[in-house]
C-alpha cells in the first residue's frame, strides 16, 4: 500500500511538472525545460512571421499557428548583422532574416497573484546583439518572482531601411522603423498570452541598455506601444540627439533611395531579390547611407521623441534610468592626443570655439589626471549621458511619476588569466591579441564603469561572464543592483528593506541620483554637474 502511494505521489508530481512546462498561447501550445533553479524557461517562441520574400521591409505580421506541442528548449536565429562588438556571445543556431522570437523565464512557482514581467531589449547600436546572450538571461529575475523576457527585432538595412515605394506600399505610408514594431509587436505577443505563464498584463516593465534603452524611450513616446507598459528602465541611451535620434521620413527614405542606387537595385522588387548575406554585405561597406535610425513616420512616431516627452505625451510611467561613470574612454576626446592640460585645451577650443573656456570651468584640467577624468566625462556625454539626461529630465517635469536616476561606477575587475593579453575596447566591447604583435604599451587610462559593463550586475548575470575575474564585491554591488531592479518591476519604486534610500525625482524637488559602487550612496545633482548638461542642451537644441 505504501509502495502504491509513493507511486501516486510520483505520478502527481510529475502530472504538475509537466504542466508548469506545457502552456498554451494564442498560436499553439509550447512546451519549456526546467533549469537546474527550477526556473522554466521557454526559448525560442515564434511572436510574428519569419520576414523574409515579400515581407522583407514590413510590419511584422502575426505569427502562424502550429498544431501539436512546439518544443522550446532551444534559442531561435539571431538577427542579421556583421561582428561588431567583441563582448557579444550568442547561443542562437546561426544567423537568419528569420528571427522574431522572443525567450520567456518563468518563476519556479505561480504565486495566487499575477505576477510582474519584465520586457528586456538587447542594445548594440541598433546594428549588433540578440536575445540568446546570457548576460541578458531572465533566470535570475524569474528566481525573484518575475517573468522575464527577451526579444530579438531586426537590424541595420533590415530593420530600419526606408525607401519611397515602401511608404507607397505601406497602409500607413510611412516606412522604417520595423526593428521598433518588431518589439512594439512582442509588447502586444506578451499582452495576449503573459496571462497564459502567470503574467499580469497590467504590470509590464520595459528595459534595455544602449540601443535597447533608445529603443524603450522609442517605445514610450510612441502611440502604438505606450499604454502596453507599466515602467520603464534605461541604461545608457535615448532616442535624442546626439544618440542615434529620430531623422525626418523623407530623410530617411533619401538614404534609402541612395543604398538602392549604390546596390544597383532599380526597384523594390530588386532590393527584395538580394539575398540576406549580400544585401548585409552591401549594407556594411564603407561610404553606404546610414541605415539604422529611427525615423519621424507619423505612424510610429509623430514627432521627435524629446518633443513628446516636453509635451507631456509620453506613457505616464514611473521610469528608472542612468548612465555609467566611464561610457567611453577619454580618446574620444582626445584624438589620440598624450592627456595632457595644453592638449586638452586646444581640443576643447577644436570642439567648442569661444565657448571652450566655458567648457573649460565644466569640465576642468589643468593637471593630466583631471584631463583623463575630464576628457572621459565629456566624451561619455557627448557619445551617450546627456541624452540620457535629457530624457530623465522631462520625464521628472510632465510625467507626474517618479524618475529614479542612477550612476553605475563600479569598474569591472581584472580579466581572467585565460583571457592572455586581452584587453577592453570600444563601448564594452573586447580586443584579443593574437600574440603576432608586439605589446602596445599600456594606455593611460581613467577608472570607471565602461559602456554596457553594468549589465550583468543589473540582471544577476554576473558568473555567466567567464572575462572577469569577478570578486566578492562585485557580486555585492550585483545583488544591490538587481534587487533594485527587481523592486521597481514589481512595484514602480526600487526600494526595498535590503538596499540604500533611493529618492525618486518629480517636478520641483531637489534632484539626487544614486551612485551605485561598492558603497551605493544617495548624491545630490551639484550645480557644476547640472551645468554640464545645460551647456549641452544649448548645444544639441539649437
Amino acid at each position: 500500500m505504501k509502495k502504491l502511494t509513493l507511486f501516486v505521489l510520483v505520478q502527481m508530481a510529475v502530472t504538475v511538472a509537466v504542466a508548469q512546462t506545457l502552456i498554451k498561447t494564442d498560436k499553439g501550445q509550447v512546451e519549456g525545460v526546467t533549469e537546474k533553479s527550477g526556473v522554466i524557461s521557454f526559448k525560442g517562441i515564434p511572436f510574428a512571421q519569419p520576414p523574409i520574400g515579400d515581407l522583407r521591409w514590413k510590419d511584422p505580421q502575426p505569427a502562424n499557428s502550429w498544431g501539436g506541442i512546439r518544443k522550446c528548449d532551444a534559442f531561435g536565429y539571431n538577427p542579421m548583422q556583421k561582428k561588431v562588438f567583441g563582448d557579444m556571445g550568442f547561443r542562437s543556431p546561426g544567423m537568419s532574416e528569420d528571427c522574431l522570437y522572443l525567450n520567456v523565464w518563468v518563476p519556479a512557482k505561480k504565486t495566487k497573484e499575477k505576477m510582474p514581467v519584465l520586457v528586456y531589449f538587447y542594445g548594440g547600436g541598433f546594428v549588433a546583439g540578440d536575445g540568446s546572450e546570457a548576460r541578458y538571461d531572465g533566470e535570475s529575475m524569474a528566481k525573484r518572482g518575475i517573468i522575464a523576457l527577451t526579444v530579438n527585432y531586426r537590424l541595420g538595412v533590415f530593420g530600419f531601411m526606408a525607401h519611397p515605394e515602401l511608404s507607397k506600399e505601406s497602409p500607413h505610408k510611412s516606412s522604417g522603423n520595423y526593428a521598433l514594431m518588431d518589439q512594439n509587436a512582442a509588447l502586444r505577443w506578451v499582452q495576449a498570452n503573459i496571462a497564459a505563464f502567470g503574467g499580469d498584463p497590467k504590470r509590464v516593465t520595459i528595459a534595455g541598455e544602449s540601443a535597447g534603452s533608445i529603443a524603450v524611450s522609442a517605445q514610450m513616446v510612441s502611440p502604438l506601444s505606450k499604454g502596453l507598459i507599466a515602467g520603464a528602465i534605461g541604461e545608457s541611451g535615448a532616442m535624442i540627439k546626439p544618440t542615434l535620434a529620430a531623422i525626418p521620413l523623407a530623410e530617411a527614405e533619401g538614404n534609402g533611395t541612395k543604398f538602392a542606387e549604390k546596390v544597383g537595385a532599380a526597384n523594390l522588387a530588386a532590393l527584395r531579390a538580394i539575398p540576406a548575406g549580400e544585401l548585409l554585405e552591401q549594407a556594411s561597406k564603407q561610404g553606404m547611407p546610414p541605415l539604422s535610425s529611427g525615423n519621424i513616420d507619423g505612424y510610429f512616431l509623430t514627432k521627435k521623441p524629446a518633443d513628446v516627452f516636453a509635451a507631456g505625451e509620453q506613457a505616464k510611467v514611473p521610469l528608472l534610468v542612468g548612465w555609467n561613470s566611464a561610457e567611453i574612454p577619454f580618446q574620444a576626446v582626445m584624438y589620440g592626443l598624450p592627456p595632457t592640460p595644453e592638449n586638452y585645451a586646444k581640443q576643447l577650443k577644436m570642439f567648442y570655439a569661444d565657448k571652450a573656456d566655458e567648457v573649460l570651468k565644466l569640465y576642468p584640467g589643468a593637471t593630466q589626471e583631471e584631463v583623463l577624468k575630464s576628457a572621459t566625462e565629456l566624451a561619455s556625454d557627448r557619445f551617450i549621458s546627456y541624452s540620457t539626461w535629457k530624457w530623465a529630465d522631462l520625464h521628472t517635469q510632465t510625467s507626474g511619476k517618479p524618475v529614479y536616476r542612477y550612476l553605475f561606477s563600479k569598474p569591472r575587475p581584472a580579466m581572467t588569466a585565460k583571457m592572455g593579453n586581452a584587453r577592453a575596447g570600444l563601448a564594452g566591447g573586447i580586443i584579443k591579441d593574437d600574440g603576432t604583435k608586439p605589446a602596445a604599451k599600456a594606455p593611460e587610462v581613467y577608472v570607471g564603469a565602461a559602456h554596457a559593463s553594468e549589465i550583468e550586475y543589473a540582471m544577476g548575470n554576473l558568473a555567466t561572464n567567464l572575462t572577469y575575474a569577478w570578486t566578492p564585491k562585485d557580486y555585492k554591488v550585483s545583488a544591490t543592483m538587481e534587487a533594485y531592479f527587481a523592486n521597481f518591476i514589481k512595484t514602480g519604486n526600487p526600494n526595498g528593506a535590503a538596499v540604500p534610500k533611493w529618492t525618486g525625482n518629480t517636478k520641483g524637488s531637489p534632484v539626487s541620483f544614486i551612485n551605485i559602487n561598492v558603497k551605493t550612496v544617495l548624491e545630490k545633482e551639484s550645480p557644476q554637474l547640472r551645468g554640464r548638461y545645460l551647456f549641452l542642451d544649448k548645444e544639441y537644441t539649437k
